[in-house]
């Protein structure tokens, strides 16, 4: 048991325990028992794992599957390595075959932390690009993306599909979309 005035940890990683662990939103995380609260969570994995590698079902039904993933996640009290959502999608494709971008997308948000965020652009509208694909059949071949400080975008960045990357095209400003192509790097 820790003892002693400290502050609590993360919230995201603190209300995992409180609210899944234990669900107990009066759980204090000062009574953290490793070999108990991670049995715990270890329980209920099941329900928040992404762990089938066969979406052939969802597809089936017409299903559009568009993941993001902020690269600063993971880090410094962030929830989820970016590299458990790269090493998803890639099991994926592995098991489903290659080409799966008619119905599958994976988008990794430079600068962006556990769902928004960071040092870098963080603001897409990924549902208007889901619903977009789903109800008008155009795929999301780039998101634009923005940073929004003071009240004011002080970037935009264009997001592209996994493994490709924004590549500076050399001639403008680093802070606008418009000078950046997707490229496989």
């Amino acid at each position: 048991m820790l003892t002693g005035a400290k502050p609590e940890p993360g919230s995201i990683d603190v209300g995992m325990f409180r609210f899944v662990a234990h669900e107990d939103p009066a759980w204090d995380w000062r009574t953290f028992d490793l070999d108990r609260d991670t049995s715990l969570i270890d329980k209920k994995a099941g329900f928040i794992d992404a762990v089938n590698l066969d979406l052939s079902a969802f597809r089936a039904r017409g299903g559009k599957l568009l993941i993001f993933h902020g690269w600063n996640d993971g880090g410094s009290g962030g929830a989820i390595s970016p590299q458990n959502t790269v090493n998803y999608y890639s099991s994926v494709l592995a098991k489903m075959g290659s080409q799966q971008q008619d119905w599958l997308r994976l988008f990794m948000v430079p600068g962006m932390e556990h769902c928004g965020g960071g040092p870098g652009p963080d603001q897409v509208n990924w549902m208007a690009a889901l619903e977009r694909w789903r109800e008008s059949g155009i795929a999301p071949d780039r998101l634009i993306a923005s940073r929004v400080r003071d009240n004011r975008v002080n970037m935009t960045r264009p997001l592209c599909p996994y493994p490709q990357v924004a590549h500076y095209t050399g001639v403008g400003s680093t802070n606008d979309a418009a000078n950046f192509a997707c490229k496989v790097p």
